[in-house]
C-alpha cells in the first residue's frame, strides 16, 4: 500500500474523531439565545432574534479565533499521538471549540441566574407602585381619578422611588404622585405639578 492509500484513511479516520464542533455551534447558539432571552443578564431583557444574533457572533468568535489559538499553543507544547499533521489540529481544534462552546452556554445560564433576583426585585418595585396608585385613587372616592387611572404614567427616580401621573378629564393636566416602594406598605405623596413625566424627566 503506497503512502496515499494509507494517508487517506488515516486523516479520514482523525476526521471523524473531531466532528462535533459545528453539530454543537448550530444546538448552542439557539439554546444561548434561548438563555438570552429567557434569563437575560441585563435589565432591560433580550428578545430571541437578537439574543440568537449575539450568541451567532460570540460563538464565531469562539470557534474562528480561540478555539485555533488554543490548539496551536497546545499541539506545539503537547505533539499527542502520530497522526497526519492537519488531521489532528483539526480534531484539537474542534474539541476545543465544543467545549468553549459549552462552556459559554453554562457562562450565560450562570449569569442570567445571577442577575435574576434584580430583575424580580425590579419588578415587584413597579408592581408595588401600581398597586399604591391604584389603592389611593380608588378609596379616595373621586370620580375623575377613577374614570381615568388607566391612563396612569410611571417614570423611575430611582430604584425603589417613582413618579406617576394620572391624566384628568381635559388630558392636558395630571394629578401626579411621588411613591416610595422601600417601605411596606408603599408611601405615596402628592405632587404639586401637574406636568407630566414626559417634562419632568426633561428638566
Amino acid at each position: 500500500m503506497n503512502h496515499d492509500e494509507r494517508f487517506w484513511p488515516a486523516r479520514l479516520r482523525w476526521r471523524l474523531r473531531g466532528a462535533t464542533m459545528w453539530p454543537a455551534f448550530v444546538v448552542l447558539t439557539i439554546a444561548d439565545g434561548l438563555v438570552l432571552h429567557l434569563l437575560p443578564p441585563v435589565r432591560t431583557g433580550v428578545d430571541i432574534v437578537p439574543g440568537i444574533l449575539i450568541a451567532t457572533f460570540a460563538n464565531l468568535f469562539l470557534v474562528g479565533a480561540v478555539a485555533p489559538f488554543l490548539a496551536g499553543r497546545m499541539r506545539a507544547r503537547r505533539p499527542g499521538p502520530p497522526a497526519p499533521e492537519q488531521a489532528a489540529r483539526e480534531v484539537l481544534v474542534d474539541r476545543f471549540g465544543t467545549a468553549l462552546l459549552a462552556a459559554g452556554l453554562v457562562g450565560l445560564i450562570a449569569a442570567g441566574l445571577a442577575t435574576r433576583p434584580l430583575v424580580v426585585s425590579e419588578t415587584e418595585s413597579t408592581q408595588a407602585n401600581a398597586r399604591a396608585v391604584r389603592d389611593y385613587v380608588y378609596s379616595s372616592g373621586n370620580d375623575e381619578l377613577i374614570r381615568n387611572v388607566e391612563t396612569a404614567n410611571t417614570v423611575r427616580l430611582g430604584d425603589d422611588y417613582f413618579r406617576t401621573c394620572i391624566a384628568r378629564d381635559d388630558r392636558r393636566r395630571n394629578v401626579c404622585f411621588f411613591v416610595d416602594t422601600s417601605t411596606r406598605p408603599a408611601k405615596l405623596q402628592r405632587d404639586n405639578s401637574a406636568e407630566p413625566n414626559s417634562a419632568f424627566k426633561a428638566r
